[in-house]
């Protein structure tokens, strides 16, 4: 008990200096949940907000790749460990930094989980913030749950979808979800929507289009916006790096998500 007391001491203390806690997830894998988290912490710090993204998924941490920084390596100093700096405002923490060879599965129970992620909250030190992304993995089991009870004042949820029936009837679990443990929902993003042919430039909507939009209306919850299907942002996540600044749709439809997200918040913060 007095070492539960330490750690919630520890994360309190290292989430003050943080003003926004943004969780993202997806009801279902396959959405693109975690491009879609790596893109909106690079917007964020693009814009000059001091970002931390934290890649929660620990049996699968994509977001070093996505970002081109696999080989990096947390730090430590007397004020104890760091995440890794991926750029001039943005910090990023994932489990991929932690294990020796990244072919090796990670086989842990709910346990070991929740331990795991109270020492990436409270052990390391992510300084002052305007914003942490947080990336949570698909579902609605362990990681999410643990990431609630840590963080009782959790600015808000973003849900990621794509198109189609079978994703939005997940979507819809994630919102009764996290409205359950009292977490706002700050907004839906569909990703996915729509492809333009780069022959005849005819839209063709492969996974239906408009269903994310749909689902906020029936829920009564903001739409941040949508990200097309396009070929360089699969390119760009294979590759790392900067995917924005080597994509101008994606670089366009976040551009829109970012301003309806912090319309959403100050909204919030009026209310």
């Amino acid at each position: 008990m007095e070492n539960d007391q330490m750690d919630d001491t520890k994360i309190k203390n290292n989430l003050d200096h943080i003003q926004h806690v943004i969780v993202v997830l997806s009801g279902k894998g396959g959405v693109g949940k975690s491009t879609v988290a790596a893109n909106l912490a690079l917007a964020l710090s693009n814009e000059g907000f001091q970002t931390g993204l934290l890649d929660s998924d620990f049996h699968g941490p994509t977001i070093p790749t996505l970002l081109g920084i696999e080989d990096a390596s947390v730090t430590q100093s007397n004020k104890g460990l760091h995440p890794v700096q991926a750029t001039e405002h943005l910090k990023v923490l994932s489990m991929g930094f932690l294990i020796e060879n990244k072919d090796n599965p990670v086989i842990w129970r709910g346990p070991m989980k929740m331990g795991a992620m109270k020492q990436l909250l409270g052990d390391f030190s992510w300084g002052s913030l305007d914003y942490l992304i947080i990336d949570l993995p698909p579902g609605t089991g362990d990681e999410p749950l643990t990431i609630a009870q840590l963080i009782p004042k959790l600015s808000g949820a973003i849900i990621v979808t794509t198109p189609q029936d079978v994703a939005l009837v997940s979507v819809r679990k994630s919102i009764r979800f996290v409205q359950k443990l009292g977490i706002p929902v700050l907004g839906i993003i569909e990703n996915m929507s729509g492809f333009t042919c780069p022959h005849c430039h005819e839209e063709i909507n492969i996974f239906k289009k408009g269903g994310g939009k749909h689902a906020a209306e029936d829920f009564n919850v903001p739409f941040l916006g949508s990200i097309p299907l396009d070929p360089q942002i699969v390119e760009s996540g294979d590759k790392g790096g900067t995917i924005m600044k080597e994509n101008s749709t994606l670089e366009h439809s976040m551009d829109k998500i970012i301003n309806q997200l912090k319309k959403t918040i100050k909204k919030r913060g009026d209310e």
